[in-house]
């Protein structure tokens, strides 16, 4: 976290930034910032959407009210933001679940729809590719080119590796990994032996959720929606900084900027990365100086920590028996 404050400090410096002119720029953000916060009800809406349809899949006697699933999706991307690596709002959605349709189940569906928020990045990135190629064709040039054949060969790799944990479920075999690793393999192996069978049970809890097309490729298109309506918050940012942009333009931004702060996921809120990610796309894009970058950054960071707020504080909502 500190290594990430230092280097927005550096780049706001290194990047000449106008202070007299970030002022300014900062003083109109009450014009866009309620469309900037506002965007993401919806994005959450079907983000919920998704966990909604992956949880309530299948046959049995317990359903997770849409409601609530809003409530997860809410805190549990709260937890993500704040955590190193992203990983505090998976091990938070298990404990609520796991009270309310069992253990094996909510580790099931948490993990499936982790791996279905991972995919649907994928997907997001190729769009971002074509749409690069379409709207800026003129900028492409040898590096571009291999750069996009490189990732679309990745692309389609993923998607089988994907596919397969998805058709046999991959808890045990990611978890064999750890078998191999010195000084861990000790540890590993007698946790292994206790949970074998309940690893096996939620892979097989993924193998059948999968085995249900409709509810899987629904829960797929609606976070990828998800993600398309999220690029509104950079559309409206650009604009508010006074910037000509087109939707497509706005998704490029959210594509590179989701993919650099992803590579860098071990930064707390993606401190540094998101502002130099967007620095560089903004300056690629011709939209003006890498400053613009930072000061886009900022209306993020403001709707970041609302949703924070938000979510952290809907923990304590209907859940006193866990607290207890």
């Amino acid at each position: 976290m500190l290594f990430g404050i230092v280097s927005i400090i550096i780049m706001m410096y290194g990047f000449g930034v106008d202070f007299t002119d970030l002022h300014q720029r900062i003083a109109r953000v009450g014009l866009y910032l309620p469309a900037v916060v506002g965007i993401w009800v919806f994005v959450y809406a079907f983000n919920a959407g998704a966990f909604y349809k992956i949880v309530n899949s299948g046959d049995h006697n317990k359903y997770l009210p849409y409601l609530h699933a809003c409530k997860l999706t809410v805190s549990g991307f709260a937890f993500s933001y704040t955590t190193p690596f992203g990983f505090g709002g998976a091990p938070y959605r298990v404990m609520e679940l796991s009270s309310y349709i069992g253990t094996p189940r909510a580790m099931s569906c948490t993990v499936l729809y982790s791996m279905m928020h991972i995919l649907s990045h994928f997907f997001l990135w190729m769009t971002g590719v074509v749409m690069f190629i379409i709207l800026y064709f003129d900028k492409m040039n040898v590096f571009f080119t291999t750069l996009f054949g490189i990732f679309t060969l990745v692309f389609f790799i993923v998607i089988y590796f994907f596919y397969y944990g998805y058709k046999n479920g991959m808890i045990v075999k990611l978890y064999g990994i750890l078998l191999y690793i010195p000084f861990v393999k000790k540890y590993a192996r007698k946790f292994y032996e206790k949970n074998i069978k309940g690893m096996e049970q939620v892979d097989e809890n993924i193998a059948y959720l999968h085995s249900q097309p409709r509810a899987f490729y629904s829960a797929l298109l609606m976070e990828y929606v998800g993600r398309v309506i999220n690029s509104y918050e950079y559309y409206f940012i650009l604009l508010s900084l006074g910037l000509p942009v087109s939707f497509g333009d706005a998704l490029l931004v959210l594509a590179f900027s989701s993919l650099i702060g992803n590579m860098l996921f071990f930064f707390p809120m993606q401190l540094g990365a998101r502002e130099g990610s967007l620095a560089f796309i903004v300056k690629l894009l011709g939209f003006g100086t890498p400053s613009i970058g930072l000061f886009a950054s900022f209306y993020t960071r403001i709707r970041e920590l609302f949703w924070i707020i938000v979510g952290v504080s809907l923990v304590k909502v209907g859940t006193k028996k866990i607290m207890k």
